[in-house]
């Protein structure tokens, strides 16, 4: 044949020189479909650095003031890169009178419960949006999704009523128990997932004996790992910074997360006087440290979270 048609290009066969060797003919164009390697030049790079740049400056300022001493934070003289380094405020913040240890213990209960309670229920409501048969399902998911665009401001109120009705303000439950329900985006995330797996292998899963639950456990589960663990950083980047649900529902001091420690730590100071800036961005520090390390850990599961062709569940 003269040329073999794959898909929007043509191969051009190869040409003789005169010593017999194969050589392959010029002016040979790629067709309309052929994707082509972007290839980084210094421009590229220069580009990318001062972007970086300028969005790593405010995480140098929060450190420069973070380091700062008590006699800066007085005149309000901080500079934008580093000129102290009081690295025992580190350790000072801990030692103030309020209980930043304990804020920080009840960050981490909250933020780990409301992550477990997201991924258990967006797993099992994703996956039966996507396999399982049932008169209105889609009508009814069509609700879970509208759910997305009634603001939070609305159910603060009646939320609140139902939780003091409950017995249950002032206590972590307004906080964690709302994440074993799901909520409408990770059910979305999950069920265009599964949407896109193959359903032979949930037919041959019932061949052998199992049932739904049995091919969620065994079969499907392992393949939603990378959406699973992005839900879960999803929800941990927000409940570890939520200040919101905190100040409406917790009174004691002792029940109170590290966000809304740090902002108790402005209030310490007395009439006239400055807050401890530098204390109050080693707090903002250590709310922001663990989210970069969760982030840089497991960045190859947002990447692989390919919820358009759901490939990334069968590699």
């Amino acid at each position: 044949m003269a040329g073999l048609i794959t898909g929007t290009a043509t191969a051009v066969p190869e040409q003789a020189d005169a010593g017999g060797a194969p050589r392959k003919a010029r002016g040979t164009r790629q067709g309309p479909g052929t994707v082509r390697a972007f290839r980084a030049t210094p421009f590229t790079y220069a580009t990318l650095i001062i972007v970086a740049a300028i969005l790593t400056m405010p995480l140098v300022f929060v450190a420069s003031i973070a380091l700062s001493s008590d006699a800066t934070v007085n005149t309000n003289s901080f500079t934008l890169f580093p000129s102290e380094f009081h690295w025992e405020n580190f350790t000072r913040v801990f030692g103030t009178e309020l209980p930043m240890g304990r804020f920080l213990i009840n960050s981490v209960i909250i933020s780990l419960c409301s992550v477990a309670g997201q991924m258990l229920s967006s797993g099992l409501v994703g996956y039966a949006f996507a396999r399982l048969r049932a008169p209105g399902k889609n009508a009814l998911f069509l609700i879970v999704i509208a759910t997305m665009m009634i603001p939070t401001q609305i159910t603060m109120i009646p939320q609140f009523i139902l939780f003091r009705d409950l017995g249950w303000v002032n206590t972590y439950l307004p906080l964690i128990v709302p994440n074993f329900f799901s909520n409408a985006f990770n059910v979305f995330l999950v069920r265009q997932f599964v949407s896109r797996l193959p359903s032979q292998l949930d037919e041959a899963a019932m061949v052998d004996g199992l049932g739904f639950f049995g091919i969620y456990r065994r079969i499907m589960f392992p393949m939603l790992r990378p959406v699973l663990i992005a839900i879960g950083i999803f929800t941990l980047t927000y409940t570890w910074g939520e200040f919101m649900g905190p100040l409406i529902y917790l009174n004691d001091e002792s029940k109170m997360p590290l966000s809304l420690g740090v902002q108790y730590i402005t209030s310490t100071s007395s009439a006239g006087q400055s807050p401890p800036w530098n204390l109050v961005m080693v707090g903002s520090i250590l709310l922001a440290v663990p989210m970069i390390i969760v982030y840089y850990l497991g960045q190859k599961y947002l990447y692989e979270m390919d919820i358009s062709g759901g490939s990334a569940g069968v590699k």
